[in-house]
């Protein structure tokens, strides 16, 4: 199958549809090709949202809610922010707190077993594992591999470590579909434990979601609900496969050391930064990231490049001197990974004036390959009206529009289900879930010149969004 000929075609289709916007005269004059393509070659020249990416990853660290590498990547972001002139404001978030400690696995029981050998297992906690004693626990394992085996073997969990052996589907991931690859994959990771924990599994433990099998773990929430937090853990895709095939002699005995510990509510903030509009700036443009990661590495795919690429559009626009009709709102997220909190407590306060957001973007896929144009929640109707954003986009090879009936984005979910159009960045994922959630993702792992291109897009977009003439998203009167 030639995957190239579906994005030649939209590329040639937007490029024929731009011709026709521009006679038809339908964007607003501030959206014309002159500014949009200053915008994109400023945006591609500029290194100042790499220059913050590191700044954010290697002097603030891991960022998961509740630690201090979030607090002080609050303080980095909001100062960065005052210092490009923008009128910053932290809305202030209750978050999870919740800390990883001890963490061992070795395998201690298994068929044919030499005197004396006992083999370490690669392993992580996953957020919100409860703990075992202090001294560990040792326990049989049972493998299944789908939620149906789970079920049909449910007499025979209760005291056993279930690990759920799924691979990731990396043929997925190749093809495009990275995505739905995942979200089958996760889905052991965020439902699995939960329903080990509700058949009376003593642990649980869920293969690496990820394509990359060097021995690394992947961690991510669950579903573990306060009384019934067992231990849950990630494994390396090599151990898993390793257990699997020792289970194939006879029983696998493991034990298992997780100590992480659920603490009190920790005061945290979604960092938000204002370049104002002029003769619409009650109406406003949200551009975004989350700022918080993971603990294992830097977070720098997830989501760092979100962050900062958010930040470089409000650069790039400050240092052009242009003035969006709509206010443009830069909002770092907190606490995406673990709870959502960010997200929520913004859609709570603006829910009674939502027909004021008059569009949303979020990008959280990072930059692991190039960003080739926009996925776009609109209704189909609206498509056209985005032809002159694509025709701008193509000369840096991402003049691509994805209409979707919904994105999804995780902050943004609960606005876009309540009406605001919602956009993301559409990236090749091929390469994202070797670094997703493991210790792999840090600042090396990012492409300087894939962040520019991101940016570029990022910066015409909301640039086109804060400068449209009509609303794309539902009336007002459909917000009530």
């Amino acid at each position: 199958m030639n995957l190239r000929k579906p994005v030649l075609s939209a590329i040639a289709a937007g490029l024929f549809a731009a011709g026709l916007a521009h006679a038809a005269g339908t964007a607003s004059s501030a959206n014309d090709a002159a500014t949009l393509a200053q915008i994109r070659d400023a945006a591609i020249a500029s290194d100042w949202a790499y220059q913050r990416l590191e700044d954010m990853t290697d002097l603030a660290g891991p960022r998961l809610s509740g630690s201090p590498g979030a607090a002080a990547a609050v303080q980095q972001v909001a100062e960065a922010m005052r210092k490009l002139g923008a009128k910053v404001t932290l809305q202030p978030v209750k978050v999870p707190h919740w800390v990883r400690g001890e963490e061992k696995g070795q395998l201690v029981e298994y068929t044919g077993r030499p005197q004396g050998v006992v083999q370490n297992v690669v392993l992580t906690a996953l957020g919100g594992s409860g703990a075992t004693p202090p001294e560990g626990l040792t326990a049989p394992v049972i493998i299944v591999r789908d939620f149906d085996e789970l079920r049909r073997r449910a007499s025979e969990v209760k005291g056993k470590i279930v690990l759920f052996e799924v691979a990731f589907d990396q043929g997925m991931a190749d093809a495009g579909l990275g995505g739905p690859a995942y979200r089958h994959g996760s889905a052991f990771r965020t439902r699995g434990p939960a329903l080990a924990a509700d058949l009376g599994a003593a642990a649980a433990l869920v293969r690496a979601v990820g394509g990359a099998d060097y021995r690394l773990t992947h961690t991510g929430t669950t579903r573990l609900a306060d009384g019934k937090r067992i231990p849950a853990a990630s494994v390396t895709a090599e151990d898993a496969m390793l257990i699997a095939r020792l289970s194939k002699r006879g029983p696998v005995t493991m034990k298992l050391v997780l100590t992480p510990q659920t603490l009190p509510d920790a005061d945290s903030f979604n960092v938000i930064a204002d370049l104002p509009g002029t003769d619409k700036a009650d109406e406003v443009v949200i551009v975004s990231g989350h700022l918080d990661s993971w603990d294992l590495a830097t977070g720098a795919h997830d989501d760092a490049t979100g962050v900062t690429a958010s930040m470089g559009v409000l650069e790039t626009l400050k240092k052009l001197n242009l003035k969006p009709r709509r206010t443009i709102r830069m909002i770092a997220w907190m606490n995406e990974e673990n709870g959502g909190r960010g997200g929520d407590a913004y859609h709570q306060a603006h829910k009674a004036a939502l027909d004021k957001q008059f569009a949303a973007i979020e990008s959280d896929g990072g930059v692991a390959g190039r960003t080739f144009g926009v996925q776009a929640g609109i209704r189909p109707q609206y498509e056209k009206l985005f032809a002159p954003l694509q025709a701008a986009l193509v000369p840096i090879g991402a003049g691509v529009l994805q209409r979707r009936d919904v994105i999804g984005a995780g902050d943004l979910h609960a606005m876009e289900a309540d009406g605001v159009p919602s956009f993301t960045p559409l990236v090749d994922s091929s390469a994202y879930f070797n670094y997703h959630h493991t210790p792999a993702d840090t600042f090396d792992k990012v492409n300087p010149d894939y962040l520019k291109r991101h940016v570029a897009v990022m910066s015409a977009l909301t640039w086109y969004l804060a400068n449209m003439d009509q609303p794309i998203g539902r009336a007002p009167e459909q917000f009530n």
